[in-house]
């Protein structure tokens, strides 16, 4: 018996992982993988401008991969899940044995569509 895929439950998982596909939501995500921070220190961190890492947090926030918590006159941002720090993890590990192939994907550099 051919099992189908959920195409719902597919969508969901796509929108998932365009958020770890942005290289500076990724390098955010990576920042925050040690534990919480302030944006200041999420943009020594991650070399990005100021307004660059508050548009991204905000994204990320609204897709529900980090949350902020007002400490003082600070807001200090972490991963809102520990399974988020566990699959960047995890790419590292992947990507230890399949990089060259990675690397080299002609596939990948296609600029995306307006529709996606």
């Amino acid at each position: 018996m051919l099992l189908l895929a959920n195409p719902k439950s597919i969508e969901i998982q796509a929108k998932l992982f365009r958020g770890f596909s942005d290289p500076s939501r990724l390098s955010i995500l990576d920042a925050l993988h040690n534990g919480a921070l302030t944006v200041g220190e999420i943009v020594e961190a991650t070399g990005l401008t100021q307004s660059n890492v508050s548009n991204h947090l905000a994204c990320l926030r609204d897709c529900g991969l980090v949350i902020a918590e007002q400490q003082g006159r600070f807001v200090y941002y972490e991963l809102s899940d520990q399974r988020v720090g566990q699959l960047l993890t995890l790419a590292d590990q992947l990507l230890a044995d399949v990089a060259k192939g990675v690397y080299e994907c002609t596939r990948y550099n296609v600029k995306a569509s307006k529709n996606d």
